[in-house]
């Protein structure tokens, strides 16, 4: 069995004393396919080493994090717009972009646009969408509403909604990213899954957190995505050999694998 983590920090300082060692981990379990969400201009660096000490594994995305989203965003939304255009550079989706007012509510209206202006340059370039939404989900749907239709396609990651909005999110050509959440007691998506249909669904960890059950509170990696595969073969009454089938067709199909 194989499987795909369709949204991992593997660049994350928090694997900086074990970083070799997590991956091996990694492929140990099965887990080939590792895709690196970019956050902002001071992190691609990091970014960039992950993929070419392991080109058959790891892949890239390119774009602005909504928390790192401040008075210069314009200045980064340049710097997403000159790696996108650059030839020498592959990436597989823009991400991860969207909107967080957990931290903070001030700079609503910038996010917007910085979200809205990436989901343009993924539509250029004929790339998918990587969404980040944390306590947004309206705000999120507002500038998806704006750019519906041919061209906007991705993944919602860390779907943590409710049964209506992942209904919503599938109508804006979304598939759901599903992590540890679902093995959370409180974590509630694991009680309308089963009314999903698995098409629409990817795995991933968003390591280094979010850790699933029963390593919940400590640090994720990517060799966990199994544990969230196994989750689902439960919620889903499928075999776990199922479950990572269709879950890594359906990464492979948005990320154009």
């Amino acid at each position: 069995m194989t499987f795909t983590d369709t949204h991992t920090h593997l660049n994350s300082e928090a694997f900086a004393e074990d970083r070799d060692a997590m991956m091996q981990r990694a492929f140990d379990a099965g887990v080939t396919r590792l895709f690196i969400p970019s956050i902002d201009s001071a992190h691609t660096d990091s970014m960039y080493a992950m993929q070419e000490q392991y080109p058959d594994n790891v892949f890239l995305m390119m774009g602005l994090h909504p928390t790192h989203v401040k008075e210069n965003y314009i200045e980064e939304l340049a710097f997403v717009a000159q790696e996108l255009a650059n030839p020498k550079r592959k990436f597989y989706a823009v991400g991860e972009i969207g909107v967080d007012l957990y931290w903070d509510k001030t700079l609503l209206k910038e996010q917007q646009d910085a979200f809205k202006q990436q989901i343009q340059l993924a539509k250029k370039y004929k790339l998918p969408i990587n969404i980040h939404c944390r306590d947004a989900f309206d705000e999120t749907f507002e500038v998806l509403e704006s750019e519906k239709g041919d061209g906007l396609y991705g993944i919602f990651h860390c779907f943590s909604g409710d049964f209506i909005q992942a209904k919503k999110a599938i109508g804006y050509g979304m598939k759901l990213g599903i992590g540890g959440v679902a093995t959370f007691k409180n974590g509630k998506i694991d009680q309308f899954l089963k009314d999903i249909d698995i098409s629409n669904i990817v795995l991933e960890t968003d390591a280094p957190y979010l850790a699933p059950v029963p390593h919940r509170g400590k640090r994720n990696e990517s060799a966990y995505t199994v544990l969230v595969a196994q989750k689902l073969a439960e919620i889903y009454h499928l075999p776990l050999s199922e479950i990572a089938r269709v879950t890594t067709r359906n990464a492979a199909n948005v990320y154009g694998i």
